[in-house]
């Protein structure tokens, strides 16, 4: 079987298996993306080896790449604050949080100076304005400041609690 014969289904592996349990739009983008790259750089070093197999370098390729892939973009995930549970829909999800606590810690009050609204960096740029982020054991003020909304983003959704069947969740300010 020749390599371009064998990337294509290596792809569908990959996007197959980026979509199990505990894994966010980083770790799936890493696998998939990883695998692609991984079948292609395979496929080319197998083929110009003396042994002239391409199809088993793309499917070597296409599994490490998934790997190392997913691997990177699931640390992307959790430095972003992303971890994984069951939301209401029998399928998981991952959501932003920073911690689950049996009720909300009550909120410092905002602090005494007023925050100072520089130029926007860019005419789409948005203003988030601060907020006191809860890091699990206690609040720290998070300064607000000016962000350019990703790609296929339509609004900003606050820092906030969120009563999850009885557990209470801090969630993180995101774009949606």
């Amino acid at each position: 079987m020749q390599a371009k014969h064998l990337a294509l289904p290596a792809l569908a592996l990959a996007t197959l298996l980026s979509g199990c349990v505990g894994t966010g739009p980083n770790t799936q983008q890493g696998a998939v993306s990883g695998a692609a790259l991984g079948a292609l750089a395979g496929a080319i070093i197998g083929n110009n080896s003396g042994s002239h197999n391409g199809a088993a370098g793309a499917l070597i390729g296409a599994t490490a790449g998934a790997i190392a892939g997913g691997t990177l973009g699931n640390s992307a995930d959790h430095q972003n604050g992303t971890v994984y549970g069951y939301a209401a829909e029998p399928a998981p999800v991952a959501y932003r949080r920073t911690v689950v606590v049996e009720g909300p810690p009550p909120t410092p009050a905002p602090p005494q100076s007023a925050e100072t609204v520089g130029p926007a960096p860019s005419p789409n740029a948005v203003w988030i304005p601060g907020y006191w982020d809860y890091n699990g054991s206690g609040y720290t003020w998070a300064a607000g400041h000016w962000e350019i909304p990703p790609p296929s983003s339509q609004s900003y959704v606050a820092a906030h609690w969120e009563n999850r069947g009885g557990t209470y969740v801090f969630v993180r300010g995101f774009w949606q």
